[in-house]
């Protein structure tokens, strides 16, 4: 039994559990047989390859198989933001304030205090590329009101997409099992970013951003690395596993890759460029991926057993599936290098000039403040509801629903298992053992500490000279961004033209990718 019949299995049966279905063995043994049967016929995880131009599939392996987005969850909610911009709804410049619930989301997370405010172009920079669950809450309350009325929004837009294996409950991706989608659905919301928003191209291919004095660089391993590699967005939980939606464009033709449910990042970064690279070479229309057949929205297997449990033996049961080709890496002196996909994610990344984003209002901006408000009513209009804390799950609510206990870091959770177990022999307490090394950062989705306060300037755009000649993308600051004051609406903050502006128009590549 593979790895993720192993899961679907243990999924079935948590559900079946969930349900109360323990005196009825029969249904029981049916949802679990076919969960195996869902899962069975290969151990690879869900993939798809795409031509952005046309809409057919290259290539694809379960890709209509329901799966946990994680972070993906935000390229609909990036989808849906943009979408209520094409209509007049809210403007990249109109400022949007930090709720309780936005802040008490967990990390990865800005940690702005409440009452602070934020455009909406600095916010989408932000969610592409920190990945803030925190912000993907401020965007939400921001266009529609409230995260259950952007909620909705988000699953009409899926709807006429012709995404039929998502439903969506939140827009961050926190851990939810009534939130799944498939490699299919998450190919065709790729494809409707580039070609329906093409101005808005560059918020997923930055390399990194900077906030004050700090840099955060993207998740994304092929960027930098993968030669043509131009954007998108990763995800991880570890019910999810490491996902990953990539876009890469050789001789004019562009190529969406979807992998799920990888055991690692660098597992995920090989198995995309080898899929990538074997699409550009030999790929084949096999059909548009919208006449995939589907069973629609379905349980979602649970991976946490085999990606933060027993990550080894899943790793190279993956890894061994992974085709071993080589890619013709460029070198600054004009040559190349064949590099095999399964080390490319070891590679240097290229050196990437952050794009500056900074908190408050756009110089000169007077317009309304979105915020919290009665769902269908336009920005600005009066309140009669509160944002809230993060309230409690319900009782019935499955293990998945509950809050987002992957969002602590694993090295973390292993010194505390480590000093409870010892607590009476204090002087001899045991250390952890740390991530495997590709995975020191246990990607910043799913493990950093919410951001701590540090002395910023008011509200500016980021005045510092990137770092030149430094790997910018391979080196996380250990602090976190820097929070300004809380600005009572109506209040301007002085800050200069943002030169990076995304939006209005395709701005330039901001890497140095050769």
């Amino acid at each position: 039994m593979s790895r993720i019949e192993r899961a679907a299995a243990k999924t079935a049966e948590v559900e079946a559990d969930r349900m109360n279905m323990s005196a009825k063995p029969t249904l029981r043994s049916f949802l679990a047989v076919a969960a195996i049967v869902a899962a069975s016929g290969a151990s690879a995880a869900p993939s798809i390859v795409i031509d952005v131009a046309s809409g057919q599939v290259l290539e694809q392996e379960q890709a209509t198989q329901s799966w946990y987005p994680a972070s993906l969850t935000k390229l609909m909610t990036v989808y849906v933001a943009l979408d209520a911009v094409r209509s007049g709804r809210i403007q990249y410049d109109t400022p949007m304030i930090v709720s309780p619930r936005a802040l008490s989301m967990a990390p990865s997370k800005m940690g702005f205090p409440v009452g602070s405010e934020v455009t909406l172009r600095n916010a989408l920079v932000m969610l592409m590329v920190k990945s803030a669950n925190d912000i993907a809450v401020t965007i939400a309350e921001g266009v529609s009101g409230s995260v259950e009325a952007f909620a909705d929004e988000m699953n009409r837009a899926s709807a006429k997409l012709g995404m039929r294996e998502s439903y969506w409950a939140n827009p961050n991706g926190l851990p939810d099992d009534r939130q799944v989608t498939s490699a299919r659905d998450l190919a065709i919301l790729g494809r409707a970013l580039l070609t329906e928003f093409p101005e808005s191209a560059g918020f997923f291919n930055i390399g990194a951003m900077q906030l004050g004095r700090q840099i955060h660089p993207t998740h994304n391993g092929l960027l930098g690395r993968y030669p043509g590699a131009d954007g998108m967005k990763t995800g991880f939980t570890c019910p999810a596993g490491y996902n990953l939606v990539a876009s890469a464009t050789h001789g004019g033709q562009k190529l969406i890759t979807v992998v799920l449910g990888a055991p690692t990042a660098a597992a995920r970064t090989a198995k995309a460029a080898s899929l990538l690279d074997r699409a550009f070479m030999t790929g084949s229309p096999s059909g548009s991926a919208t006449s995939l057949p589907t069973f629609g929205v379905g349980q979602a297997p649970d991976m946490r057993d085999s990606v933060c449990r027993h990550r080894g033996k899943a790793n190279a049961e993956y890894m061994a599936e992974v085709e071993d080709m080589n890619v013709a890496i460029p070198r600054e002196n004009g040559s190349t290098d064949q590099v095999s996909v399964k080390t490319i994610a070891a590679l240097p990344r290229a050196r990437f000039e952050p794009t500056p984003v900074y908190l408050g209002r756009a110089p000169g901006y007077e317009g309304p403040v979105a915020g919290v408000r009665d769902p269908g009513t336009p920005v600005g209009s009066p309140s009669t509801v509160t944002a809230y804390a993060h309230e409690p799950p319900a009782a019935a609510a499955s293990p998945i629903s509950r809050p987002a206990p992957d969002a602590l870091s694993m090295r973390h959770s292993r010194k505390a298992a480590a000093k409870a177990a010892h607590a009476p022999a204090q002087k001899k307490t045991a250390k952890a053992k740390a991530p495997p090394q590709e995975d020191a950062a246990i990607e910043a989705e799913a493990t950093e500490k919410p951001a701590k306060t540090a002395k910023p300037a008011h509200a500016k755009p980021a005045q510092g000279k990137p770092a030149q000649g430094k790997n910018v993308a391979a080196k996380t600051s250990a602090k976190a961004p820097a929070k300004a004051p809380a600005k009572a609406p109506g209040k301007s903050v002085s800050a200069k033209n943002d030169k990076h502006a995304i939006g209005d128009r395709a701005p330039p590549r901001q890497d140095n990718e050769q």
